[in-house]
């Protein structure tokens, strides 16, 4: 399975927003830190914003700042909030399966057990299991590191 860049952005986001909680951050900081498009953290921002993650400010003082507390945002309602309309594969959206086996298919229901296994393992784990307490993650955020200096540890 493979995560659209706006989950990925959104994780990132509410990463970010955690470790500098409860401060306002503009969109502008995280596209900086991040390095990546003002315009389409924009609209994950908004999409986070309507799912009730994040809390905006308009305005020259606004900014974006975590709704809840990062121990009652879970991993996978996150997800599933940005993966909703994407579908694992083709005869999982019926309205757009022309898959000709589709009807004597039995790999469906293994993919779709697959899926199911892949949002419940991601729903025992609240932001806060990846924020708090994380000072390495809190150095990589913070204003005192420059993008240009991150260095991704090895996976």
């Amino acid at each position: 399975m493979r995560l659209s860049v706006q989950t990925d952005y959104s994780l990132r986001v509410l990463m970010h927003l955690a470790v500098t909680s409860p401060k306002l951050v503009t969109i502008r900081d995280i596209a900086d830190r991040f390095q990546i498009s003002r315009n389409h953290l924009m609209k994950v921002v908004n999409a986070l914003a309507r799912a009730g993650f994040v809390d905006t400010t308009r305005g020259r003082t606004g900014g974006i700042r975590l709704a809840r507390d990062p121990a009652e945002i879970g991993i996978g309602d996150v997800v599933r909030t940005f993966e909703s309309d994407s579908h694992l594969v083709e005869c999982f959206n019926a309205e757009k399966n022309t898959c000709l086996l589709t009807s004597a298919c039995r790999l469906k229901g293994a993919l779709l057990a697959a899926s199911n296994a892949f949002y419940a393992e991601l729903d025992h784990y609240r932001l806060s299991d990846f924020t708090r307490g994380n000072s390495l993650l809190a150095s990589l955020i913070s204003d005192d590191v420059s993008p240009n200096e991150l260095v991704t540890p090895a996976v």
